[in-house]
């Protein structure tokens, strides 16, 4: 579909072009917004209109100072920990409730969230911590949050597809963890000292929703390149077992059985390492004397012979079952 653009926008458009300063720019931008015809055929040049007027904006923007004496710290436990992050009104809370034995208290305004409520998911057989935090939004700025989202393995970025401002508030997210110097994603970090760059999914909460297939493909244009994404719905639990599979695929994690020597293997949780880890790492997380005396391995998994004979160099895959010599 054509776009018919007006003679107002255009004459807009080429006044964000000599734009000097951001004041100029987001004047420009919104006079974009206000003449662009709305149908079909602009959707996608609405949506980045609106990014461009979120990152303008949040240039501006001054943090709020933190309330004084207020920090929290929450220890790891499980498999990972990830910090669910997000805009107010996201779902948040609503899909720890869904994942999760926690409680955390769900409603319709926002800000609910003050504290930080951990809950463990499943998965399979092993499980992971998630973290719900407060909004990441101007409004709010609370220094432990970003602390803990720093000191997570991962993050769970949490978006609703009914939110009539999803791209400029995914926008505000995005800008206010770069002024905590936090990267999410892929791509290329911004250059300078303290950044830190945290594995990141991308959570399209509320996939129920009219119009919310929609929303999603233009995230998938405009982000499709930075983040993995998952369509989920707290309130169905529709792609609740997708989420959690690329919450495993996401951490890059193996899980491996031990068995002893002549046993059968016996039913219990197995070791969790990092992808690319050795027979060597797995026989220090059984016990600190196998790295010394370790001989060698018999190893069962997909693609091997039964039992087959590996030494301490051999890379682990998921569900191996190991049995150590020494």
């Amino acid at each position: 579909m054509p776009a018919n653009l007006t003679p107002e926008y255009l004459e807009a458009e080429q006044r964000f072009k000599r734009a000097k300063t951001t004041v100029e720019k987001i004047e420009s931008l919104e006079e974009m917004f206000a003449t662009i015809p709305k149908h079909k055929g602009t959707e996608k040049m609405q949506a980045d209109i609106k990014r461009r007027l979120a990152k303008l904006r949040n240039e501006q923007s001054k943090r709020p100072t933190s309330r004084a004496g207020l920090i929290y710290k929450v220890d790891k436990e499980g498999a990972g920990q990830l910090a669910l992050v997000g805009p107010p009104n996201s779902g948040k809370s609503a899909l720890l409730r869904r994942l999760t034995h926690a409680t955390p208290e769900v409603a319709d305004y926002p800000f609910t969230t003050r504290a930080p409520q951990p809950g463990m998911m499943a998965f399979e057989d092993i499980q992971f911590q998630l973290v719900d935090l407060p909004p990441v939004h101007p409004e709010i700025h609370e220094s432990w949050v970003y602390q803990i989202v720093r000191n997570a393995d991962a993050a769970l970025l949490v978006v609703d597809l009914g939110d009539p401002d999803l791209l400029e508030d995914f926008e505000t997210t995005l800008a206010e963890l770069a002024k905590a110097k936090v990267h999410l994603g892929r791509g290329a970090m911004p250059e300078g000292p303290g950044w830190l760059a945290k594995r990141a999914l991308l959570v399209a909460n509320k996939c129920e929703l009219s119009g919310a297939a929609e929303s999603r493909e233009i995230l998938q244009d405009l982000y499709g390149s930075c983040f993995e994404m998952v369509a989920v719905s707290a309130e169905t639990g529709e792609g609740l077992d997708a989420l959690r599979r690329a919450v495993f695929g996401l951490l890059d994690l193996v899980r491996v059985y031990t068995k002893a020597p002549g046993h059968k293997l016996e039913p219990t949780p197995p070791y969790v390492l990092r992808r690319g880890s050795r027979l060597i790492d797995l026989a220090a997380m059984v016990h600190h004397d196998f790295v010394a005396q370790l001989k060698y391995a018999r190893v069962w998994g997909h693609g091997k012979f039964e039992g087959q004979m590996v030494n301490r160099d051999y890379v682990l895959a998921d569900k191996d079952i190991v049995e150590l010599h020494r």
